[in-house]
């Protein structure tokens, strides 16, 4: 038989924890709709754990695929995209319905803005995989949008927040966190960070506190961790571009 001819398959370990990306996602979505909105903002961070697995075991395996590319960037779509736009216009922002007039349609204009961003994100990252600069993500990353919004909604669930300022505040963290998906604001990627080699003493301080403090509170701690991340973005880009400005002066 024609070799060309045979059946491809696929890396089943890889795409078996994407699966599991997908699979957490899709659970977080039913979750809101059961009113569980705990372990519905949970499910999204066990699914970004997963998602950070697979392509480092595809690489350390050496099983990358345009199948295993193409598959991630659906379950991310899930996981990062419609799961958390549902789950938060499900937890506040389906509340603007009892609002008058046209601000009736607010929350859920909101929660489809996020969700194209998000959409738009992922291909915008697809077409420039090879070429944009590894030490920077263009926009914020759409696992990290989706932490900033589940961290809100486990918060805001653990305070049994649930009214009118839940409604204010999560409108205004998932329409940002949407924005930031798709502008050209520069975010640290953390790709260059090698865990084999030494680090200074306070790095494992800082480490350490880190742990401790997350298990004290997690929801806290997870929130406020990806909220500083969002804002980083804008803070990296000024401080960039000034910097440029003095070294043209100084030149």
């Amino acid at each position: 038989m024609d070799a060309s001819k045979r059946r491809r398959g696929i890396y089943l370990l890889p795409n078996l924890l994407t699966t599991g990306c997908l699979f957490f996602g899709f659970f977080a979505i039913i979750s809101a709709f059961n009113g569980d909105f705990r372990n519905a903002a949970l499910a999204i961070f066990i699914a970004m754990v997963f998602d950070g697995l697979d392509g480092r075991v595809a690489r350390m395996t050496n099983t990358q695929s345009d199948f295993g590319v193409q598959f991630d960037s659906i379950a991310d779509m899930v996981s990062f995209g419609v799961g958390p736009a549902l789950v938060a216009w499900i937890w506040a922002l389906s509340g603007t319905a009892s609002l008058p007039g046209p601000l009736a349609k607010l929350g859920l204009l909101i929660a489809f803005v996020y969700a194209a961003c998000a959409a738009l994100r992922l291909a915008r990252f697809n077409t420039q995989v090879g070429m944009a600069d590894k030490r920077y993500f263009q926009g914020l990353p759409s696992p990290a949008a989706a932490g900033v919004v589940a961290g809100l909604i486990w918060v805001g669930d653990h305070l049994g927040i649930s009214d009118g300022s839940a409604m204010i505040a999560s409108g205004v963290i998932v329409l940002t966190a949407g924005l930031l998906m798709v502008s050209r604001l520069r975010y640290y990627s953390f790709k260059e960070v090698d865990f084999r080699y030494r680090v200074p003493f306070f790095t494992m301080v800082v480490v350490l506190l880190a742990l401790a403090f997350l298990l004290i509170h997690p929801p806290t701690v997870l929130f406020a961790g990806f909220f500083i991340y969002m804002l980083s973005g804008p803070a990296l880009t000024w401080h960039q571009r000034r910097r440029r400005v003095r070294e043209g002066r100084s030149g």
